[in-house]
């Protein structure tokens, strides 16, 4: 009888030994499994973009604005043609979640004139990079290859151009101001002519969206006649903006007004950002 009782006994005792390393090698695995976790709780994702979804693009823009980017809707007399221009063309895209836009193009009796609106909606695919940071960089290559001239910097801030320029210059400078001028534009390749101002030449723009950019382009077209074609560019938190204004006379002779253009692109800009804000 004693050597029954003496048996399990020892089979209880192994059995308990046995018990105590699969125990210590089991905490062993627990304390090493949250070390993957613990990365994702100590590190958030970055936020996410502000804006969600695009607007339709060919609705985007009004009927009174088209008539004045492009004058040549007004002279059609047929009213579905009418109707067919202001409905514009919607630009082939693949995903109309992340980037839609819209084309437009009427003859005039004076011109004809080309109109082109693109929206982006930027995502980061990287949980340590925000939409609106991948935004930013995008728009910095667009702003770095338009190639701005240094020289719109100092008017940058006020987005006036020349009324900021001449209280910035100093006296030894202020004498040559006329002829500074003179000379900037006329080195200036994209804008054109060289009577063009210095406020009317490429630049950055204040107070739309939250960055933004003018490029001014003077070019000849098939014929002898020149296109200007002036581009804004803006950035509203995670989405981009990109208008394209294009005019070229009917006349061999004539020069689209770079003033005028660039007025009716601003204006535009500025209503497409009221959209997205509003």
């Amino acid at each position: 009888m004693q050597r029954k009782a003496y048996v399990p006994g020892i089979a209880a005792l192994l059995a308990a030994l046995l018990a105590g390393c699969t125990g210590g090698s089991g905490s062993k695995g627990t304390a090493a499994d949250p070390k993957p976790g613990d990365i994702s709780v100590n590190t958030p994702a970055a936020q996410p973009g502000k804006y969600r979804t695009l607007p339709e693009a060919c609705a985007a823009v009004s009927h009174d604005t088209l008539d004045s980017l492009l004058p040549g809707i007004r002279e059609i007399t047929d009213q579905d043609r009418r109707d067919t221009a202001y409905e514009g063309q919607a630009t082939l895209t693949y995903d109309t979640d992340r980037r839609v836009g819209c084309g437009w193009k009427v003859e005039s009796t004076d011109a004809t004139d080309h109109l082109s609106v693109d929206f982006e909606r930027v995502v980061s695919y990287d949980n340590a990079v925000s939409d609106d940071s991948r935004a930013q960089d995008i728009y910095a290559t667009e702003e770095t290859a338009a190639d701005l001239p240094e020289a719109s910097a100092s008017a940058t801030p006020s987005g006036s151009g020349s009324a900021t320029a001449t209280p910035s210059a100093t006296p030894s400078t202020s004498a040559s101001s006329s002829a500074s001028s003179t000379s900037s534009a006329s080195a200036s390749t994209s804008v054109g002519p060289s009577e063009t101002p210095a406020d009317l030449q490429p630049r950055k723009l204040s107070g739309l969206g939250d960055e933004a950019f003018l490029n001014d382009k003077l070019n000849s077209g098939s014929s002898t006649a020149q296109q200007r074609t002036v581009t804004v560019v803006f950035r509203t938190s995670n989405v981009i903006v990109r208008i394209e204004y294009a005019e070229q006379p009917a006349a061999s002779t004539g020069t689209p007004d770079s003033k005028e253009m660039q007025d009716k692109a601003r204006n535009l800009a500025h209503k497409l950002v009221d959209r997205f804000n509003g």
